[in-house]
């Protein structure tokens, strides 16, 4: 089928991009400002498109004859997300949304996360409803693409589908390599209370992701983590252990908050990208936790990776 992958130069689509390269379908990449980080020469099922998300009509071309758009593009580290992520999360899946619909386009992915669900732990876990509370403005706005895209696509062509991933980790993702420039230089810090996250292998999600794509009968909302989740604390101690850093050192939660709106202001006065924000601390503090029996039953019933001290080898 044609696939078409939104933020190709980004970090997990440049991912999804290149695992499904040597497969035998057909690729629309979708760029903005940055370059591929990877070749496509070989490829002869690879085309790219330079288009903004903000102007529908750059999307039309991109968007024929595509059977299935997996979305992944979005802001990040920039300050004061309040201002862009209800455009960059909200707006820019609208203008795709529609252009899909008018295209024709039959399946829509679009890669969210369980923090949309509110706070959830191993007791009570994220279970894919749609009328979460969460607290940070980036999983508010994922949730109102969420909804949007499900009610946008009532009674049409389109299938709409939520991906909701834990924390996923393997050597290059970008998490994780911000992880390990802090810890090197000791500048790793993290808040003492136990904060839960659900982790999921890279090559978990990227086999998720193909099922989602390739299978028939894949819609609503889906979980994805691994068989053991665990908390931030017992993670980061553990890639340190496994690369040989010092553990990171813990402080008082206070003191997160403050760092991330410091860095935030500084961005913004020197006008460069912010690492941390307010919003992102306040994210990282939730704890999350999926259910995925749903994961297991329709898109991969069997992980490569089950385990953190599974995955160790792919950091």
């Amino acid at each position: 089928m044609k696939i078409l992958i939104t933020g190709a130069a980004g970090n997990l689509g440049s991912f999804l991009a290149q695992h499904l390269l040597p497969s035998d379908h057909e690729l629309n990449l979708l760029i903005h400002n940055r370059k591929l980080p990877y070749d496509t020469a070989s490829h002869r099922n690879a085309s790219l498109f330079r288009a903004d998300l903000g102007d529908p009509n750059s999307l039309k071309l991109a968007c024929e004859g595509v059977a299935c758009i997996v979305h992944f593009a979005g802001v990040l580290f920039a300050p004061r997300p309040e201002r862009f992520l209800p455009i960059t999360n909200i707006d820019y899946v609208e203008n795709l949304v529609e252009v899909g619909l008018e295209a024709g386009v039959g399946k829509f992915i679009l890669i969210s996360f369980p923090h949309v669900e509110g706070e959830s732990t191993p007791e009570k876990p994220a279970t894919g409803r749609m009328n979460g509370q969460p607290g940070s403005v980036h999983a508010q706005t994922r949730l109102a693409a969420e909804q949007l895209l499900f009610q946008r696509s009532e009674d049409t062509q389109m299938t709409p589908i939520a991906l909701r991933p834990g924390m996923i980790y393997a050597k290059g993702v970008l998490m994780i390599e911000a992880a390990r420039w802090l810890l090197a230089r000791r500048l790793m810090g993290v808040w003492r209370e136990p904060t839960w996250i659900h982790l999921l292998s890279l090559p978990d999600f990227l086999t998720c992701t193909t099922a989602a794509i390739e299978k028939d009968n894949i819609s609503g909302v889906y979980n994805l983590g691994d068989d053991e989740p665990t908390t931030l604390q017992e993670f980061l101690d553990a890639i340190a252990e496994q690369w040989d850093y010092a553990k990171p050192w813990r402080g008082p939660r206070w003191l997160f908050p403050l760092a991330g709106g410091l860095t935030e202001v500084g961005a913004a006065i020197l006008n460069k990208p912010s690492p941390l924000t307010r919003d992102f601390i306040r994210i990282g503090m939730a704890s999350y936790v999926s259910n995925t029996e749903r994961m297991k039953a329709e898109l991969l019933p069997e992980l490569e990776y089950p385990n953190l001290q599974s995955g160790l080898s792919l950091l």
